[in-house]
């Protein structure tokens, strides 16, 4: 500790333990700057000890004063030869100053207001880029900026650009360069095609949709589920026959239950709450089996039944827990006297339910017409099973998916491009529906597309199998010929 304080004193080489020599040339300064110490040494001595004071841990054995005084001096000390030494640098620099000619003085560096435009692009969870852009201007005073409501203001600007309709052989053949071969009558049909009024409908509930997302601040439709119709056209062949021609990607729907053919369901399915046991097709039950889903639907309204009667369910929750009792038991009464396809198991695709309603439009499909699915060389035939969103195209059940990518899931779609040709035959269906019969359903639709030409040499529709369990001895149909067209 001596030793340290003995290198401090040799370091600062201050008053008043400079030396006599410097002391004698600097005595007339020290006493101007020092007359009156005593008084600033008394002041000093009991702001800085309030200070220590301050800062000290509590301790359970007394101050020592003595000890205390002797560290306040010594802080003392070493801010008044501080003190001293600043003076006597500037002393001696106005005394060189005197001595060397003047120099012209550099002004600092002028600190200037960033002014201007900052910009930064990001992107979105959704995958879209996200452009944002700062704008600096020169304003007033502060006082008059804080009560202006246009000096701090944030704007969100989207843009959407909505695609025009594929009309032409070639546009269309971007999706499939076999379609032309598959249906060697398209380019005559596609010389009086109508763009369907529908697919104009579509984006506009698509923007309608981002609109209040974006206005909201909510998440917004992904560029994939924007863009994912290429074309939705009107054709008519020479005989008359309607066809509706839609180009587009492929989603998955994973819904339907029918005890007379699926007695049995998984039980992460029979308990889920997503899943939906009808689908829009359906026909009055035949057999006696229940309905799978009705067990999972009872435990619903069980519990739901409990927490009704607790003493802590809010006024609010009851309200929500009592509808939704109610609708649990339509449905069930519903899933007794009806069954419904299963998207696992049949063929078929899905249209916006504004199509499916619309009663004005003779080219817009209804529940249970007949179509196919045409991706890459192979022709699918189905029916229209399900209604689905209004802002959306190109969906299929989970079976169709399946034969189309082996690695569908009810998450993973089976395509992702705008590949995928619909063609359903408006007023097709049957004047009563019933049980999904495959063999018939294709040969409704090789009649069909006889009526609008056929299809192309090599090409026959897919033939598809029951993959239903089967009761023991009972052996799935096998494939059935098609008749020439009538």
């Amino acid at each position: 500790m001596g030793e340290m304080n003995v290198r401090k004193s040799e370091k600062r080489k201050g008053f008043p333990w400079f030396g006599v020599g410097f002391l004698i040339l600097t005595a007339a300064f020290v006493g101007l700057l020092f007359t009156d110490y005593p008084a600033k040494v008394g002041r000093k001595l009991k702001e800085i000890a309030r200070e220590i004071a301050k800062t000290r841990e509590p301790q359970v054995a007394a101050v020592d004063e003595s000890a205390l005084e002797q560290q306040v001096e010594q802080r003392l000390r070493a801010q008044y030869e501080e003190e001293l030494e600043m003076q006597l640098a500037e002393m001696r620099g106005k005394q060189e100053s005197k001595e060397k000619p003047s120099e012209k003085e550099v002004p600092p560096p002028e600190v200037t207001l960033p002014l201007g435009k900052v910009t930064d692009v990001r992107e979105l969870r959704s995958g879209i880029p996200f452009k944002t852009e700062v704008t600096f201007e020169k304003g007033g005073i502060a006082s008059k900026e804080r009560v202006d409501e246009g000096s701090y203001v944030a704007k969100y600007e989207l843009t959407l650009r909505l695609p025009a309709p594929a009309k032409t052989l070639e546009e269309i053949a971007k999706g499939n360069p076999d379609i032309a071969t598959i249906l060697p009558s398209l380019p005559q049909l596609l010389e009086k095609a109508e763009v369907s009024r529908w697919y104009n409908e579509i984006y506009n509930n698509k923007a309608q949709r981002v609109k209040r997302d974006a206005n909201a601040l909510n998440e917004l439709l992904t560029k994939h589920n924007i863009y994912d119709c290429q074309t939705i056209l009107n054709l008519r062949s020479a005989s008359g026959r309607r066809v509706f021609f839609m180009q587009a990607e492929m989603d998955v729907v994973a819904d339907g239950s029918d005890g007379d053919r699926l007695a049995e369901m998984p039980e992460s399915i029979v308990n889920s709450t997503y899943y939906q046991p009808t689908t829009s097709y359906g026909w009055r039950k035949v057999g006696k089996t229940p309905n799978p889903m009705i067990a999972g639907l009872e435990k619903r309204i069980v519990n739901g039944t409990k927490e009704l009667n607790a003493a802590g369910t809010t006024a609010d929750r009851k309200k929500w827990l009592n509808e939704r009792i109610s609708m649990l038991k339509r449905l069930i009464q519903d899933l007794k006297a009806r069954s419904y396809l299963i998207a696992e198991y049949d063929p078929f695709i899905v249209i916006p339910v504004n199509l499916l309603t619309a009663s004005s439009d003779s080219y817009a499909p209804k529940v249970g017409d007949y179509a196919v699915v045409i991706y890459g060389k192979k022709v699918y035939p189905c029916i229209v099973g399900d209604g689905g969103p209004t802002f959306k195209v190109g969906e299929a059940s989970l079976r169709m998916a399946k034969e189309l990518n082996a690695k569908s899931t009810p998450y993973n779609r089976p395509v992702s491009d705008l590949t995928v040709t619909y063609v359903v035959f408006p007023g097709s269906r049957e004047a009563k529906a019933g049980p999904p019969d495959y063999d018939a359903w294709r040969q409704k639709c090789h009649t069909l597309l006889g009526e609008i030409g056929g299809l192309g040499n090599g090409y026959e529709l897919h033939q598809w199998t029951d993959l239903l369990p089967k009761p023991d001895g009972e052996q799935p149909p096998g494939e059935v010929p098609v008749s020439a067209p009538e």
